[in-house]
C-alpha cells in the first residue's frame, strides 16, 4: 500500500516515466541492476517504480542513517562495507544463491559533476563471479532536483520531469584468458563501457540544432550568460534568441528554404547569431575558409551550389580580404551584415523581443528533420582539393552526446574558442558544444596571436581549450606559468601531439594535454583521451556507438586502415563535378561506413594509436614506410625546428622519402648517426632546408605546397 502511495505521489510531483519495462522482464531472475547515481531520490525511485521486490546493496554506514530507515522498510537491503573484501564475496554468494534482482550504484556516490564519475572495479568482479545478468538503468532528471549535490553547478528546479530508462540486459563477457587482478581490471573496464554506452543510448539527439538550442535555454535558464567576444559583453540565451530572430529574418528574405548560404565571417557572437538564425529558418550554412584565397572559395561555392554569401565589411577590412570579396561579388550575391542591420527598425526589435518570449509556442521543431543537412564544412585540403562535407543535425548532436558520455563539463565551464568556425573542430566542438550545453564561450578571431591568447585565458579564467599541437606548442613557449591556472581540460586534435609539447605543458603549467582524434566527416570527434581513461602516445578510445573495422594493408602487420560507422558519421560529400549533388557515405564495408584513410593500431584496452595516413605511407623497395615516423625521427633530433616528410617517385625503388626541415645545419649523416640501430629504410633519401614549413590556419602542415616546392628544388 505504501509503495502504491509513493508511486502515485512521485508520479504527480515529478511526472516519472519508466521506459523499457520489457527489458526488465526479459532480464530473468538472477540480475544485477546497475544505475547511475544522480540524487538521494535514486533508491526510492527504483524501489517504487520497478515491479518486483528488489534488493539494494548499500554501504553499511549509509544504511544506518535515521532518515533512510523508513525507505529501507520498502525493500530488502544488503549492507556492505567497500573496505572489506568479504563484503564483495558475500554479495557474490547472495547473487549466486538467490534468484532476485539486486541494485548497486557502481559509482559508489552521488555525482558531483552531473556526469558519470569513477566506476569501481568491484561491481564488475561481482557480476563476473556470480555469472549474473546485468541490467543497466539510467536515471535522468533527478540531478535537477534539490535532492542532488549539484546546487552550485546546475539550475535546480522544484519539479523536473524524471525518466527511468531500462536498457536491454547484457553480460560482461570477460576475457577467459585473464585472471586475478587483470580479470578484475578488465571486468571493471567492460562495466565502465556498459555504463558509458547507457548514457549515450538514452540521450536525446534526434532533433534539429535550433530546437536543441531552445532546450538548452529551458534547462539552464534564459538569463544564463552563454557567449562573449572582444567587442560584445556576455550575452544570455534570451539575448541570443532575439539576435538570431533579427538576423535570421533578414537573411530569410534574401534566400529560399533549404538553400545553402555561404558564410565568410570570423569567430564572434554575431556569427553565432547568424548561424542560429539560419537554422531557425531551415537555411544551411556553408562555412567558407577565407584563409585559402578567392580561387578555393570560388570552388567551394560552386561545389555547394551557393548563390549567396554573407560577410561583414568590417571583417573584410580588418582581415585584408578586399580582393577576395571583390572576386566573390562578381559571381555571387554578397550580403554585408552592416547593410542588413541598417534596415532594422525599433519596430523590428520590439517584434523580435515579443516573438522570443513566445517562441516555445510558435516554433515548430518538426519542420526541420534531424537527419536533414545542418551545415556544409570543407576539409582542410592538406592533402589535396578540399571536399564539401555535409553534416546533419543529428550527426552534430550525437557527437556532442558521445563526448558528454566520456567527459564531464558543466554550466560553470568557460571555453576559449580561437579555432575558426570554418574548421570542424572550431564549429562543432568549439562553438556549438558549449552553447548547447550551457557553457560560456569566449570567441577570439584567430589562433595565431601566440602572446595574446594566454593572456585572454588568464583574464576570463578559461576552464576548457581546444586546439592543435602547433598552437599549443607556441602558447606554451609564450605564456606565463600562471596564465592557464584555471584550465580543467586542454584537448589537442587535428594533428599529432608531440612529446615535447606534452612535456612543456606538464612541466610549465602542471597540465596534462588530452589528445583526441577525428575528422570533419565524423562531426568531428571519433576518439579522445579523458582524465579517467588515458594512455600516453594514443588518441584515446573510440566514442560510444562508434563501430569500427580495420582493413588489412599489404606490408603493415600490426595495424590496419580504419573504417567507422555510427550516428555521427556525415551524410556524405558534395561533388565538384556535380554541384549540389550529395554522394552518400560508403566504404568497402557498405553504406554508412566511412573510410578514414588512417592506419591505426587498437590495443587490448581499446586505445587507438595513429600510425599515419594511408596516403602518407611511402612504398620503398616493396616496404611500407610511415612518413609520420620519419618526421618523428627529425623531431626527436631537432625538437626546436619544424619538419615535414613527403614522398616522390623513384625509378629504382618506386618511391623516395624527402625530409624538409627548418633546421639549417641538418644533414643525413647527423640523422643516421643519432638513430643507429633503426632500419635504413626509415631514413629519408634527401634533406631539403626551408626557411619555414607552410601551415594552414588550422595548424596542419600544407603538404601540397611543400610537395610542389620540393619538386622545384629537385
Amino acid at each position: 500500500m505504501l509503495k502504491k502511495c509513493l508511486r502515485w505521489l512521485l508520479s504527480v510531483i515529478y511526472r516519472v516515466e519508466v521506459k523499457g519495462l520489457d527489458n526488465y522482464h526479459q532480464a530473468g531472475k538472477r540480475v544485477l541492476i546497475i544505475a547511475n547515481h544522480t540524487s538521494f531520490l535514486d533508491p526510492l525511485l527504483l524501489g517504487v517504480f520497478l515491479p518486483d521486490a528488489i534488493t539494494f546493496a548499500i554501504n553499511t554506514h549509509i544504511s544506518q542513517r535515521w532518515w533512510l530507515k523508513p525507505f529501507l522498510r520498502l525493500a530488502q537491503v544488503f549492507p556492505m562495507d567497500p573496505t572489506q573484501p568479504l563484503s564483495l564475496k558475500n554479495l557474490i554468494h547472495h547473487l549466486q544463491n538467490n534468484e532476485s534482482k539486486t541494485v548497486i550504484f557502481p559509482e559508489g556516490r552521488i555525482t558531483a559533476t552531473g556526469s558519470l564519475m569513477k566506476i569501481y572495479d568491484g561491481t564488475g568482479m561481482v557480476a563476473d563471479k556470480a555469472n549474473a545478468i546485468i541490467l543497466p538503468i539510467r536515471i535522468e532528471g533527478a540531478q535537477y532536483t534539490h535532492f542532488s549535490k549539484l546546487h552550485r553547478l546546475l539550475r535546480l528546479r522544484w519539479f523536473p520531469k524524471i525518466t527511468l530508462h531500462i536498457l536491454p540486459p547484457t553480460q560482461l563477457n570477460a576475457n577467459t584468458h585473464d585472471a586475478g587482478k587483470n580479470r578484475r581490471k578488465s571486468t571493471g573496464h567492460r562495466l565502465n563501457d556498459i555504463m558509458t554506452e547507457m548514457m549515450f543510448a538514452t540521450s536525446h539527439y534526434q532533433q534539429n540544432l535550433f530546437s536543441a538550442f531552445l532546450e538548452a535555454k529551458s534547462i539552464h535558464g534564459g538569463g544564463h550568460l552563454i557567449a562573449e567576444d572582444l567587442e560584445r559583453r556576455p550575452v544570455s540565451y534570451n539575448q541570443l534568441v532575439i539576435m538570431s530572430l533579427v538576423l535570421g529574418d533578414l537573411i530569410k528574405h534574401n534566400s529560399q528554404s533549404g538553400e545553402i548560404i555561404g558564410l565568410m565571417l570570423p569567430n564572434s557572437v554575431k556569427t553565432l547569431a547568424v548561424l542560429l538564425g539560419l537554422q531557425l529558418h531551415g537555411r544551411v550554412p556553408a562555412m567558407l575558409n577565407y584563409s585559402t584565397g578567392s580561387v578555393n572559395m570560388m570552388s567551394a561555392c560552386q561545389t555547394a551550389k551557393i548563390t549567396t554569401v554573407v560577410t561583414s565589411r568590417k571583417f573584410i577590412e580588418l582581415a585584408n580580404l578586399s580582393a577576395e570579396a571583390k572576386v566573390l561579388s562578381e559571381h555571387f550575391i554578397v550580403l554585408y551584415l552592416e547593410e542588413l542591420a541598417s534596415s532594422v527598425t525599433f519596430i523590428t526589435k520590439v517584434s523580435a523581443f515579443l516573438r522570443s518570449k513566445t517562441i516555445a509556442f510558435w516554433y515548430d521543431e518538426k519542420a526541420i528533420k534531424p537527419d536533414s543537412p545542418a551545415v556544409v564544412l570543407f576539409t582542410s585540403g592538406s592533402e589535396g582539393t578540399p571536399k564539401g562535407v555535409v553534416l546533419s543535425h543529428s550527426n552534430i548532436l550525437a557527437n556532442h552526446k558521445q563526448v558528454a558520455a566520456r567527459i564531464s563539463f558543466t554550466p560553470q565551464d568557460i571555453v576559449l574558442n580561437f579555432l575558426p568556425m570554418f574548421h570542424s573542430f572550431g564549429f562543432t566542438i568549439g562553438t556549438l558544444l558549449p552553447v548547447l550545453n550551457g557553457m560560456k564561450t569566449f570567441f577570439y578571431p584567430t589562433p595565431l596571436h601566440f602572446s595574446v591568447i594566454p593572456e585572454i585565458a588568464y583574464e576570463i579564467s578559461a576552464t576548457i581549450m581546444f586546439g592543435t599541437n602547433t598552437f599549443f606548442a607556441a602558447y606554451g613557449k609564450k605564456a606565463h606559468p600562471y596564465d592557464f591556472y584555471s584550465l580543467r581540460y586542454v584537448v589537442a586534435g587535428a594533428e599529432k601531439l608531440q612529446d615535447s609539447t606534452r612535456q612543456l605543458w606538464q612541466d610549465k603549467f602542471g597540465i596534462r594535454l588530452l589528445e583526441g582524434y577525428g575528422a570533419t566527416e565524423t562531426a568531428p570527434v571519433a576518439a579522445v583521451n579523458t582524465p579517467m581513461d588515458y594512455k600516453a602516445n594514443t588518441v584515446g578510445r573510440l566514442l560510444p556507438a562508434l563501430n569500427y573495422r580495420l582493413e588489412a594493408i599489404e606490408g603493415i602487420h600490426d595495424a590496419g586502415k580504419l573504417h567507422v560507422s555510427g550516428p555521427n558519421i556525415m551524410l556524405g560529400y558534395l561533388q565538384a563535378n556535380q554541384p549540389g549533388q550529395l554522394k552518400e557515405t560508403s566504404s568497402i564495408y557498405g553504406k554508412g561506413w566511412y573510410d578514414t584513410g588512417d592506419i591505426v593500431h587498437i590495443d587490448e584496452d581499446g586505445f587507438v594509436s595513429i600510425r599515419g595516413r594511408s596516403k602518407r605511407f611511402a612504398k620503398v623497395g616493396g616496404e611500407m614506410v610511415s612518413l609520420m615516423a620519419v618526421e618523428q625521427l627529425a623531431i626527436t633530433m631537432w625538437p626546436n625546428s619544424l619538419h615535414a616528410a613527403i614522398s616522390l617517385p623513384d625509378a629504382k625503388k618506386g618511391e623516395q622519402i624527402i625530409l624538409i626541415t627548418s633546421q639549417h645545419d641538418a644533414t643525413l649523416t647527423m640523422l643516421s648517426q643519432a638513430n643507429k640501430g633503426i632500419s635504413g629504410i626509415l631514413l629519408p633519401k634527401k634533406i631539403l632546408i626551408a626557411d619555414a614549413i607552410p601551415v594552414m590556419t588550422t595548424g596542419k602542415t600544407d603538404y601540397p605546397t611543400l610537395t610542389a616546392w620540393a619538386v622545384q628544388q629537385l
